[in-house]
């Protein structure tokens, strides 16, 4: 069912998937994972992204996530995911720039990765869907929008619980 070889696209249910209904399905996973983590953290949107049968959504966290909260940020992620039924392909360990990479049982690719400044960014992938049109996300971030800028400032919320020790 996923892969871009598969030119019937993903399936829900009985119909083919097209590009927004698997914008729409990435953003309710972006949503039900961020709303996993407590205390809650700040994002903004990243750059959506279409290919010639996929689409991309991505989610920049603004928030300090310090270098001794990161292993508990990607653990809490971890075991959502897990507990969700996703399959974990990977897991980057590197001190500095950690990452998980896992599927969906519908052939969705999630992943988080830790950036610069420990940045956090979460994709979600689609499989290969139906050409189709696609809108922005209408999930509001909750933060500033920071709309027309690019690349996204680094993280610079402070949290009592994510940024501890963060100079």
């Amino acid at each position: 069912m996923s892969g871009c070889g598969n030119k019937d696209g993903a399936v829900d249910g009985n119909h083919v998937m097209d590009m927004q209904q698997a914008a729409d399905r990435a953003d309710g996973i972006l949503d039900d994972v961020l709303n996993e983590l407590k205390p809650g953290v700040q994002w903004a949107h990243g750059p959506t992204s279409t290919g010639r049968c996929d689409v991309s959504r991505m989610r920049v966290v603004m928030t300090i996530v310090s270098e001794q909260r990161r292993g508990s940020f990607l653990g809490v992620v971890d075991r959502f995911w897990r507990k969700s039924g996703y399959r974990i392909k990977a897991i980057n360990k590197d001190a500095e720039l950690p990452a998980i990479y896992a599927q969906t049982d519908d052939g969705f690719g999630v992943t988080l990765s830790v950036g610069g400044k420990g940045q956090a960014f979460f994709e979600v992938d689609s499989p290969c869907v139906e050409e189709s049109e696609v809108a922005e996300s209408t999930t509001p971030p909750n933060g500033p929008s920071y709309e027309g800028v690019y690349p996204l400032p680094r993280p610079n919320v402070h949290s009592d619980f994510w940024s501890a020790g963060a100079s």
